[in-house]
């Protein structure tokens, strides 16, 4: 995940995925928007720093709280292991915010007429939501 915007007090920021761990929720190229300061609950998908790389930014699901932090799992389970089974709990103060909703940026030299911006919104702009059902999910592997 790439970070395009760098002022830590702003109430919201663009982000870019970059990878496939939290497919189909989410895919590589999309823009999210992140909310700093939401209230965070089991399910909402979430931007944190990496625990044990802290320049690095990164997006999960957030699992349940346990000792020490947020239990976190990309969506893509046949990903490459980049999460909480890999470095534990993310503590508090590296979840950055929960992300809102999601868009794929318009395509460059396309024309941007009233109906190809309008087919744009409608396509390429979706709400990410929370998925109240991972708790039970990890109780089940």
């Amino acid at each position: 995940m790439r970070d395009q915007a760098r002022e830590e007090s702003a109430p919201f920021r663009i982000a870019e995925v970059t990878g496939l761990s939290m497919v189909p929720t989410l895919l590589h190229g999309d823009r999210l928007l992140v909310r700093h300061r939401a209230v965070l609950r089991a399910g909402d998908v979430a931007v944190m720093r990496h625990p044990l790389q802290q320049d690095l930014l990164i997006v999960k699901r957030l699992v349940e709280r346990r000792e020490g932090g947020w239990w976190v799992l990309g969506d893509n389970q046949d990903d490459e292991v980049v999460d909480s089974r890999a470095f534990g709990t993310v503590p508090d103060e590296l979840v950055l915010g929960r992300v809102g909703l999601r868009y794929r940026p318009v395509a460059a030299g396309r024309q941007r007429s009233v109906g190809v911006v309008l087919s744009w919104l409608f396509s390429a702009v979706r709400p990410v939501f929370s998925d109240r059902d991972v708790s039970r999910r990890l109780r089940a592997r």
